[in-house]
């Protein structure tokens, strides 16, 4: 039972802060979920992955970046095969390595603040690396979300959204097609489900009343604890 509470405060957690700064639920629920229930990897947080940008979209959809979506979302399917060459062939410790290095890197890259311009290459690029982590690791957000991450807060959030919610879906279908979906992945993220509707709440009340500073250091935080944490243990 205290697992099943763990990961619903964790997806409160992550739903918060993706409705707040556009991506949250793969970068703070990933590691606790592979730490507690690896068996549930990629799946259920895939399923988790597409139901909160749906509910974004719902009150924000007029600012989406549609011409980088274009080259992005295509490049995730090679993305999406090559990740699931990755969940076919590599140990779950392994996996779990990939998943607290991608975070660690991508909270490295946040702080640093590296500002990469937003081409049709480093679209392209992005979509491809996107597709690889998010199959592997349910964390597809961070290489989209660095070239992003300048842009005004309701693109972000509802470019990210789009992006999301049809990667989640590139990668499901993949996972399904390979038998690498489990029935208990839906029946978890159905369980789960009200704990991202708490989460989404949450940060529709805050937003506005936070400082965009504040929310971006305890993503930072929340990431790179929960990731050293299950660096630790797949090392060891």
């Amino acid at each position: 039972m205290w697992v099943v509470a763990l990961l619903a405060a964790t997806l409160v957690v992550g739903a918060a802060v993706q409705g707040l700064v556009g991506l949250g639920v793969g970068m703070v629920s990933a590691p606790v979920v592979t730490l507690l229930q690896p068996s549930l990897m990629p799946g259920m947080l895939l399923f988790m992955g597409l139901a909160t940008p749906v509910v974004t979209l719902v009150h924000e959809h007029h600012d989406i970046d549609w011409r980088g979506l274009a080259w992005s979302l295509p490049m995730r399917i090679p993305g999406t095969a090559l990740g699931l060459l990755l969940v076919a062939t590599v140990s779950e410790r392994s996996l779990g390595l990939t998943v607290a290095i991608v975070v660690l890197l991508s909270v490295l890259l946040t702080v640093r603040s590296v500002r990469v311009p937003v081409n049709r290459l480093t679209l392209a690029t992005a979509g491809v690396v996107s597709g690889i982590t998010s199959t592997t690791t349910s964390i597809g957000g961070p290489p989209i979300a660095v070239l992003y991450q300048h842009e005004r807060p309701s693109r972000i959030r509802s470019t990210l959204a789009i992006y999301f919610a049809a990667g989640a879906v590139f990668s499901l279908v993949a996972l399904a097609a390979a038998g690498h979906l489990a029935v208990a992945d839906v029946g978890v993220a159905a369980l789960m489900l009200p704990a991202l509707v708490v989460g989404v709440l949450i940060a529709r009340a805050l937003r506005g009343r936070m400082p965009a500073g504040s929310i971006r250091v305890g993503v930072l935080v929340v990431c790179a604890a929960s990731a050293a944490l299950l660096l630790a243990r797949s090392v060891a």
